[in-house]
C-alpha cells in the first residue's frame, strides 16, 4: 500500500470510556512536529472505530492511548481486528497508565511498544522513526 511513500501516518486513539485526552493530544503534536502526519481521532473511540480510521487513512501506524483499565481487551481488540481486516502490517503502541506485569502480555499478542507514564514525547517521536516503517530516501 503506501509503503515509503511520504510521511510516516499514525491515527492516535483514545479508546473506550476514558474521558482524558492531554496526554494522547501532546503526542499527536509532537509527533506532528516531527512531520509525521497524525490523525487524531477523539474520545470514546470504539476499537473498530480506530481500525476503521486507520484503514481509511492508510497509516502505518496506531498510538493508543489507554488509561482507564481496560488496556487487555482495547489492545487484544484493535489487534484482533487489523488481523481480520489484513492489515496486520499497521504497527500497533500504546501508552498510558499500564501496569509493568501487562506490558509482556501485550508484547505477545502483538503491541509493538508500549510507553509509560514516565515516557518523554522524545523517546516515543524516536521510537515511532526507528520502528515504524523506515520512509525512502527521496
Amino acid at each position: 500500500m503506501g509503503v515509503g511513500a511520504g510521511p510516516i501516518r499514525v491515527v492516535v486513539a483514545k479508546p473506550g470510556l476514558d474521558g482524558h485526552d492531554r496526554g494522547a493530544k501532546v503526542i499527536a503534536r509532537a509527533l506532528r512536529d516531527a512531520g509525521m502526519e497524525v490523525i487524531y481521532t477523539g474520545l470514546h473511540q470504539t476499537p473498530e472505530q480506530v481500525v476503521d480510521t486507520a484503514i481509511q487513512e492508510d497509516a502505518d501506524a496506531i498510538g493508543l492511548s489507554i488509561l482507564s483499565g481496560a488496556h487487555m481487551t482495547l489492545f487484544a481488540r484493535v489487534i484482533e481486528l487489523l488481523k481480520e481486516r489484513d492489515a496486520a502490517d499497521i504497527q500497533v503502541f500504546g501508552g498510558g497508565i499500564i501496569p509493568e506485569e501487562d506490558i509482556p502480555p501485550l508484547k505477545e499478542m502483538g503491541v509493538a511498544e508500549i510507553f509509560t507514564p514516565g515516557a518523554t514525547t522524545t523517546a516515543i517521536v524516536e521510537w515511532v522513526r526507528e520502528n515504524v516503517r523506515q520512509p525512502s530516501e527521496a
